[in-house]
């Protein structure tokens, strides 16, 4: 994958860099670039696509909340899982974890959707597809991104300890199977979209676990609250 085209933060870098020479990244990368000279859009734009590993760096990483693939209506998806840019109407599925935070921890209701500062507290939110066609969901599904962030996940799995990993819904909950939970804590639930989240995600207390997890391994606790 051509490095002056995908900018990662060196702490990625260095335990990446085999993983970013492997044929499938370099097919990965010529399908993007076909992609783009045909003239279709793809989100998120080319500098956010490692938006999630360039805010939170691999010894800052705490809690790991994995997504599927991003938005892709326009002006949505700018790297991170579940989260948009300010001034774009927040998805219902965010709205439905942003109620459940209200509910586990008394948060107040944000007015808008952008999760940065969680990531900046060293919440990675991490997607397994990095990039989608506009207006055409999954549509780059199956290209090589599950395979590069199944070796993301691996690389937390070893580098990292006492991470807490939140898989909400089947897809996560499969892509996670390989966490070693005696060193990670993985806390599972059904996905927040309204089509499953009554079915366990709302009361799944998640986020106060996480933070009683952290604390309990001397690691400073996340403050959910978006402002």
């Amino acid at each position: 994958m051509s490095e002056d085209r995908f900018k990662i933060a060196a702490s990625w870098q260095n335990v990446l860099s085999d993983e970013l020479h492997k044929e499938y990244v370099s097919r990965l990368d010529d399908f993007i670039k076909s992609e783009e000279e045909q003239g279709k859009v793809i989100y998120p734009q080319r500098s956010l696509i490692f938006n999630a590993l360039n805010l939170t760096p691999l010894n800052s990483v705490k809690v790991v909340v994995l997504g599927q693939d991003p938005y892709h209506g326009e002006g949505q998806a700018h790297g991170l899982s579940f989260s948009v840019e300010k001034g774009v109407r927040i998805p219902p599925s965010l709205r439905n974890i942003y109620k459940e935070l209200q509910t586990d921890l008394g948060c107040e209701m944000p007015e808008h959707g952008n999760l940065t500062a969680w990531a900046e507290q060293g919440v990675l939110l991490l997607n397994s597809v990095l990039t989608v066609e506009q207006a055409q969901a999954a549509s780059h599904k199956n290209k090589g991104w599950e395979q590069f962030t199944d070796h993301l996940i691996d690389v937390i799995n070893e580098h990292c300890e006492n991470v807490v990993f939140l898989l909400w819904g089947a897809y996560a909950q499969k892509k996670g199977q390989q966490i070693d939970q005696s060193k990670h804590l993985v806390l599972m639930s059904a996905h927040p979209s309204p089509l499953s989240a009554r079915r366990g995600f709302i009361g799944c207390q998640h986020f106060s676990k996480a933070n009683e997890y952290l604390a309990k391994h001397g690691v400073q606790t996340i403050d959910w609250q978006i402002r």
